[in-house]
């Protein structure tokens, strides 16, 4: 028997005092077309978007079920200079969630005692605002600073 946990209200600002939604579960895969592939032809999801990062030698990939802007979805991560195939645990990337500020959300987290691994400010390879925050367990979870 489970205990249920009643949901909080979506209103509430003490329900989500830092996050709006989750946006993606990032998977690091060796052979991005054929994951493509895999995806959008045995699932049925559709590859969103694409890009390449010469500076950081990677590319991303998003698929899923729905808009970005509205859905939780896939983030495909190929490196590059990769030259085995990932471990079943080594290829897990992170969690993200959408937040409104990703500065005032490490503050709000920082004071809550989250160990926050990548402190907020622009992507490396883009403009994007991100940080990165650690759970108890050491898995991590990416902010994504969206208007």
């Amino acid at each position: 028997m489970t205990d249920k946990i009643a949901p909080q209200s979506a209103a509430s600002t003490e329900a989500r005092p830092v996050g709006t939604r989750i946006l993606h579960t990032m998977l690091r895969v060796f052979d991005l077309d054929r994951s493509i592939a895999f995806y959008t032809k045995a699932f049925g999801m559709a590859l969103l978007r694409r890009t390449d990062f010469p500076g950081g030698r990677f590319t991303l990939a998003f698929v899923g079920y729905g808009a970005e802007e509205k859905d939780a979805v896939l983030e495909l991560t190929h490196n590059w200079d990769q030259k085995e195939p990932y471990e079943i645990g080594t290829a897990y990337g992170h969690i993200a969630i959408a937040v409104p500020d990703a500065y005032r959300a490490c503050e709000i987290l920082e004071k809550n005692g989250a160990r926050i691994t990548r402190p907020a400010g622009p992507m490396k390879h883009g403009t994007r605002v991100i940080a990165f925050v650690e759970d108890p367990d050491g898995y991590k979870i990416e902010l994504v600073q969206r208007d």
